[in-house]
């Protein structure tokens, strides 16, 4: 049994809700333990996860968020960095399953964050998990 960090940017309460319970529901029919953190925005979840994973006390990661696009550029700068930087430290061998919606409009972002849906959250546990075993083997 792995322990896994699910770092969140809580801004859309209700998705984040939905992406959260799908990413715990596939760690736990896994045998995974989870728990959750929260930050201001996807800017900072890889942060937070570089902090984190530098205590040793974590196995993996999924991230959690939701970029819907507005009027300015900021949608692109964040959700180009938040994805640069989780995959920088998935280069760096830490086990990250990138669960941060980047979508167009609110109802693109339900679809995506209802378990019963496309699952997003769930999905983005089952790549943490995939690349958490992958890790175990080559070690």
């Amino acid at each position: 049994m792995a322990r896994f960090l699910i770092v969140e940017a809580r801004f859309y309460d209700h998705l984040n809700d939905k992406l959260i319970a799908g990413a715990k529901a596939a760690l736990k029919a896994a045998g995974h333990q989870a728990d959750v953190i929260t930050v201001p925005g996807a800017l900072e979840i890889p942060a937070a996860i570089s902090l984190a994973d530098a205590t040793g006390d974590y196995d993996g990661y999924v991230a959690i968020g939701v970029v819907i696009r507005g009027e300015t550029y900021h949608f692109e700068i964040v959700a180009g960095e938040s994805a640069r930087g989780i995959m920088a430290l998935t280069m760096d061998g830490i086990p990250i399953g990138n669960g941060i919606l980047t979508v167009e409009n609110e109802d693109q972002a339900l679809v995506r964050a209802e378990p019963a849906q496309k699952d997003k959250g769930g999905e983005a546990a089952k790549a943490a998990i995939a690349l958490y075993d992958l890790k175990e083997k080559f070690a």
